[in-house]
């Protein structure tokens, strides 16, 4: 492996004989390191660890209080599929892709790997291509669970002035039935950073216009947001996520001081796509060792997407 080589590795469990395991866990490594992993878990696929390039993890996975966080995920609370009835009338199947049981009232969904491929791109990164079908639960009549929507997340990684840059692009295409999405705060790219990140334990938690707590900082329409705090040993490290909406789209935030951040276009209003209609929704991370400048935020973001809002 050269010094600028990436790879793309299975775990490989020695589990009892007769054991399965419910779920696989594929790892991007850089010059021998993990730098991230990608889990295909029962309810929605996810991104952990998410390590700096020191090796120290930024997030938590299923934390007591909120199990379906996950980590580094995508989701979405309120999804609506609107399925045609009688004379000209529409049913709206309610749906919540984001709670691993029913949440109120709306019946809880799967987001289902049905693959996830690996390539380098030459000394520059590495990339993750994902294809997820979202999925109601079984019902009758739909043993499988309907399908309200397909995905194609790809994912870049990059070591870039020592940072790992990720730029996440999502793209949801509606089937034959329309669906619509939100309005929610529960959507659409969220982080939940290690415990020992949240501000009660020393964390800091920073945008554009300078620290602030969550509240302060929530729905307020900020360009970034970092999350700072220690990870051991003496060590500082974080995660910033910065969203990258479409011409005419607004980015909203939901962030709390006890270490999740989320942030989504669909917030204040609900996105409807038509049968065969498609969004794009993008976002970048950059996961650092210590402290992070605006001026680094501002020199790490720029790029990162083609023409068509694909991450390259």
């Amino acid at each position: 492996m050269s010094r600028d080589d990436y790879d793309f590795l299975t775990d490989r469990l020695a589990l009892p004989r007769g054991a399965v395991a419910r779920a696989a866990r594929r790892h991007v490594v850089h010059r021998g390191t993990r730098v991230l992993g990608f889990v295909a878990g029962r309810f929605r696929p996810c991104c952990h660890p998410v390590l700096t390039p020191a090796g120290f993890a930024t997030t938590a996975e299923s934390p007591a209080d909120h199990p379906h966080h996950n980590s580094l995920w995508i989701a979405a609370d309120h999804v609506g599929l609107q399925v045609p009835a009688g004379e000209g009338g529409v049913e709206s199947y309610e749906y919540n892709f984001y709670v691993d049981e029913v949440f109120q009232g709306r019946a809880p969904g799967r987001l289902i790997e049905r693959s996830c491929e690996g390539a380098p791109l030459g000394a520059a990164g590495f990339a993750v291509t994902q294809e997820i079908d979202w999925r109601g639960p079984a019902e009758w009549g739909a043993p499988e669970g309907r399908l309200a929507l397909r995905e194609t997340r790809r994912t870049t990684i990059r070591e870039i002035e020592g940072a790992y840059r990720m730029d996440i692009s999502s793209r949801l295409a509606a089937g034959e039935i329309p669906v619509r999405l939100g309005p929610t705060r529960h959507a659409y790219f969220n982080v939940r950073v290690a415990e020992t990140m949240v501000r009660a334990n020393g964390g800091v938690i920073r945008s554009e216009r300078g620290v602030a707590d969550g509240a302060a900082i929530s729905a307020a329409g900020a360009e970034w947001v970092d999350f700072t705090g220690p990870v051991g040993g003496g060590a500082r490290a974080g995660l910033t996520v910065i969203p990258r909406p479409a011409a005419g789209e607004t980015a909203t935030w939901f962030v709390a001081d006890w270490g999740v951040v989320t942030v989504g276009t669909f917030r204040d209003r609900a996105l409807t796509l038509e049968a065969g209609d498609e969004t794009i929704q993008r976002c970048t991370i950059i996961v650092h060792d210590g402290e992070i400048s605006p001026a680094s935020v501002e020199a790490l973001k720029r790029g990162g997407f083609g023409p068509e809002g694909e991450a390259p």
